[in-house]
């Protein structure tokens, strides 16, 4: 499965590198691996916005105090970069978006008629993963994390927000092409009632929480497994599992619900009968990483992506020099209306340029030769097939049409 491995197609594919005089675990994006990662942040803002997510813009620093009332210090001490010390106060990198929410959240009073709100983020965030556990995108120690908290009014408004945050999942993995039960699984993770050192003492919610998640995953008629001593220090989780192209696997999302935070940072609000009441939180990503999304759909699509992800979606391939004025005009046309293109105008026998385009996993090219420079057309082909000719608004609405349905 080499010619999968994201590892190995990053750099090929001028995607994406790890320089040493920068650091371990620190990737480097390329133009067209930058590409590709600012169209799956904007495929997750726009899904997200369009189910009322708010998205906002925090510090990727806080004061270590934060994560201490967090209790994310020292929980998960050995995967945080080390406090910097700023005139006199110790600050942290932040591993974590959560405690930058809540404390938005706490910016003002809150009404009951304000739940549930969605705090959305694609956040960057900073975790020391250890060397030997490092691996190109799939591992890193810096990442961007499409995050939300969900801060809801009671269980049951958590529940329902849970089943919403699934059924986002699912639609932006079905994008993708990738089948529940197939390509990814549900799994239950839950606590240890006797392990206080690692989760948050409160038998009675952790009971409810993991019964509330089961209920949750039967209803939907999900196939799922559980896994004891899985969950997050402040309660149960539904992770998405997914393998690699080396068949390992590991938790590519997740939703987690939270009854400990709102008890330490004291998320209330103001019900309808005028009385203060405790909320409950919803953790929840809907493709998870972007890094290591990335990674996957590197492997998933072995490169070859869909137009809408691809970073040069058409290229323009003139025969002779003849031909090159009337490409630079299809390719301005191509390029006022948004679509990524690249005009190969080397002196390469086209055969050369044909299998150049189709080495790089270009999905679409044109060839244009005296024909179509007469009758102002283009002759398409993708990379399996050839498709035929065609006038520039008649290519453009169709590659318009593909890109916006994300098909």
């Amino acid at each position: 499965m080499d010619e999968r491995d994201h590892k190995k197609l990053g750099p090929q594919l001028e995607l994406f590198y790890i320089d040493p005089e920068v650091g371990k675990g620190l990737p480097m994006f390329l133009p067209k691996g930058a590409i590709i990662k600012r169209e799956l942040e904007k495929f997750v803002l726009e899904e997200e916005t369009k189910r009322g997510y708010q998205h906002v813009h925090t510090p990727d620093i806080a004061k270590l105090d934060l994560y201490r009332k967090s209790g994310h210090y020292p929980h998960y001490k050995d995967s945080m970069y080390a406090p910097i010390v700023i005139d006199d106060e110790e600050f942290m990198l932040r591993p974590m978006t959560c405690p930058h929410h809540y404390q938005m959240f706490l910016s003002r009073p809150r009404s009951y008629r304000e739940l549930p709100m969605r705090i959305a983020e694609l956040a960057q965030l900073y975790r020391y993963e250890q060397s030997g556990e490092l691996m190109g995108l799939q591992r890193v120690r810096t990442f961007c994390l499409a995050d939300a908290h969900i801060i809801c009014a009671s269980e049951e408004q958590a529940v329902e927000e849970i089943g919403k945050a699934l059924d986002l999942i699912e639609h932006m993995t079905a994008v993708f092409g990738l089948k529940l039960d197939v390509d990814y699984r549900y799994r239950l993770s839950l606590g240890d009632r006797q392990n206080t050192e690692k989760y948050y003492k409160n038998d009675a919610a952790w009971e409810m929480g993991e019964d509330l998640l089961r209920t949750l995953l039967e209803k939907r008629g999900c196939k799922f497994e559980e896994a004891k001593n899985e969950a997050a220090f402040y309660g149960p989780k539904i992770d998405i599992q997914m393998k690699n192209v080396n068949g390992k696997e590991d938790t590519a999302f997740t939703v987690q619900y939270d009854f400990c935070m709102p008890d330490r940072f004291d998320l209330s609000y103001i019900a309808q009968d005028g009385s203060k009441k405790r909320t409950v939180v919803v953790h929840r990503s809907s493709i998870g990483a972007i890094e290591r999304s990335m990674a996957f759909l590197i492997e998933h699509y072995a490169g070859a992506f869909p137009l809408w992800l691809s970073p040069v979606q058409v290229k323009v391939l003139p025969i002779a020099d003849v031909h090159i004025s009337y490409a630079r005009e299809v390719a301005a046309s191509l390029k006022e209306k948004g679509i990524r293109i690249e005009l190969d105008d080397s002196s390469e026998t086209l055969g050369k340029k044909i299998r150049n385009a189709k080495t790089e996993k270009v999905p679409y090219f044109l060839v244009l030769g005296d024909q179509e420079v007469e009758k102002k057309e283009v002759t398409l082909e993708s990379r399996d097939r050839k498709i035929g000719t065609l006038t520039v608004p008649a290519l453009i609405a169709r590659l318009s049409e593909e890109i916006f349905s994300r098909t």
